[in-house]
């Protein structure tokens, strides 16, 4: 039977996976640990380290060909969970253990409005007429922080921010006041602002309903700032475990040590960022020297912006048009091989002014000075010299590169486009150069896309950049669906090719304490405009704004000693 002092105890948990007839994969390793009772309980690793299908396992939400040995198990109430019939899950889910998952889009259901969605929930588990169910929906939205709940019961998923979504996510779980809550990476994908509101949300809400959660992340940033326990997991087995204070403060294993330092902070910037392998393969050290970061009087633009604005016309009705600005009097300089960081909430224009600098979007306003050209005036003829010397990397690297290319056609395809290179043979030797300078193997070359990972996916979408020898990239939130160890592989190429080739950055992030680590120059917006520009440090030392005191007030600082003594 179960402690009395754990909501539930997980035993020697094994899942494996056939891939086929012949082939299975083991994805969890027998583990093993406790979710204490109203206590916060966060599950830390990378991606395919098993911390998800452990969670899912829990509600016997793994996939078919998932296989657990009989001698698995998950105690809750006294019973197995694992050897639970079908019904007695059922029950179980939503009622007595709830799950948010990562993206609300997919798990929320397009066509029916939101406050149908919970009630019912409600109809379902709690018994309660359809009456009853919608207005303790309109309770539920306004406990988790839906401006005017009554209104938005009957708005659909699409027509809420991703912030919004979230929250009715969370509703949702806690709809029937569920034991334990479940949270999947529920704040990944979102704003720091957001991000903030929602592990607060989650927090008052343990409290109030007393509540256990399991918080699943791969930011050891955001678990400091929510866990009382903490798991860390690596290639489906546990590494480390203990309390939050022990975790953060006396580490015991490389690979949590690794992970910790991984991530970029605020009252330094080391020349290069520690990776997994630095720990892994010896006692790893924090580089001491620190890189300088500025922008001088002197330094010369390669880019200069006036005035840039763009507005976005929506079909309103029959034949009405509705404007939205998007972007509104942008103006900004880009110092030759410096980096410019924009930063700024969904919304704030921030993307729009990088894919309007490309012309992917066209300008209703302003000017882009390239080398004394003006871009937005250009012909499609005359612009194609310049889109060589302009490149832009995606924030997703699974939609940017073609399924169907190889890698090889994927760096040579451009290079052909442009006329770069004598011919087929002297392309190739190119596209092997740079493969061994983001660091990937030959052997690349004859792969597809969906043979990598997503670092190695956002390797090869740089090295194709780099084909076009450009002086400018734009990074549109390049390394923010990245695990912290990747993510720190990545920004240290991203430096090392400033350094070697010159290149000049606009790095567009919501993720500030990245921004902080690579940008000489910070520029704020907000609402399509800019709230204000200076130097990173000075940024951060001395905001001038609130706006920008807000965003960096919502930045995760990892463990506060004084939650230990609260």
């Amino acid at each position: 039977m179960a402690d009395e002092k754990n909501l539930l105890e997980v035993r020697d948990l094994r899942v494996a996976f056939r891939l086929d007839r012949h082939n299975v994969f083991e994805a969890v390793k027998g583990v093993s640990f406790d979710i204490p009772t109203h206590r916060t309980v966060a599950l830390v690793g990378e991606s395919g380290s098993g911390k998800s299908v452990s969670a899912m396992s829990i509600l016997g939400l793994l996939p078919e060909n998932a296989i657990v040995p009989a001698d698995s198990r998950i105690l809750y109430g006294g019973a197995d969970l694992l050897k639970a019939p079908t019904e007695r899950l059922r029950a179980i889910r939503g009622k007595e253990i709830s799950v948010i998952f990562q993206e609300p889009m997919t798990s929320l259901n397009p066509v029916f409005p939101v406050g149908d969605q919970i009630g019912e929930v409600l109809r379902l588990h709690m018994g309660l007429g359809s009456r009853a169910a919608a207005t303790r929906a309109v309770e539920l939205l306004s406990e988790v922080g839906i401006p005017e709940p009554h209104l938005r019961m009957r708005s659909f998923p699409h027509e809420l921010s991703g912030g919004q979504q979230q929250r009715v996510m969370i509703a949702m779980a806690i709809a029937c006041e569920p034991k334990l809550l479940i949270a999947d990476e529920p704040t990944t994908a979102l704003d720091v602002t957001i991000q903030k509101q929602i592990l607060d949300l989650i927090a008052r809400l343990q409290e109030r309903h007393h509540m256990s959660v399991l918080f699943i992340t791969h930011d050891l940033g955001v678990v400091g700032e929510i866990a009382d326990e903490v798991v860390v997991m690596q290639s489906g087995a546990i590494q480390e475990k203990g309390a939050a204070r022990e975790i953060f403060e006396t580490p015991r294993h490389p690979y949590t040590k690794a992970l910790l330092a991984c991530r970029p902070r605020l009252d330094r910037r080391p020349r290069r960022l520690p990776v997994i392998d630095d720990f892994m393969n010896g006692p790893g050290a924090v580089d001491l020297e620190e890189r300088s970061r500025g922008v001088k009087e002197g330094d010369a633009a390669i880019l200069e912006v006036k005035g840039l604005a763009k507005t976005f016309f929506l079909k309103e009705g029959l034949f009405g048009r509705k404007a939205v600005p998007a972007v509104k009097d942008v103006s900004f300089r880009l110092a030759r091989g410096k980096t410019l960081g924009l930063v700024g909430e969904s919304g704030s224009g921030k993307t729009t002014v990088g894919l309007t600098l490309m012309r992917l979007h066209d300008a209703t306003g302003g000017e882009v000075l390239f080398d004394g050209k003006d871009l937005l005036s250009l012909s499609d003829r005359e612009m194609m010299a310049y889109r060589r010397r302009i490149q832009i990397i995606f924030q997703n690297p699974y939609a940017s590169l073609n399924p169907r290319f190889t890698v090889g056609n994927i760096l040579t395809e451009p290079m052909k486009i442009h006329g770069i290179g004598a011919d087929q043979k002297a392309r190739v030797e190119m596209a092997f150069q740079l493969l061994a300078r983001v660091g990937l193997p030959e052997a690349s070359f004859y792969k597809y896309p969906h043979e990598f990972s997503g670092g190695q996916r956002q390797r090869i979408a740089i090295a194709r950049c780099l084909t076009m020898k450009p002086d400018v990239l734009i990074c549109d939130e390049s390394v923010s669906a990245l695990d912290v160890s990747v993510q720190a592989q990545v920004l240290n190429l991203l430096q090392d090719l400033q350094d070697e080739f010159g290149l000049s950055y606009i790095f567009i992030s919501h993720d500030l304490a990245v921004v902080k680590y690579i940008s000489d120059q910070i520029m704020v917006m907000n609402q399509g405009e800019v709230v204000e520009i200076a130097d990173a440090d000075e940024i951060y030392l001395n905001p001038k704004q609130d706006y920008t005191r807000k965003l960096l007030a919502s930045i995760p600082r990892g463990w506060d000693a004084s939650r230990a003594a609260a």
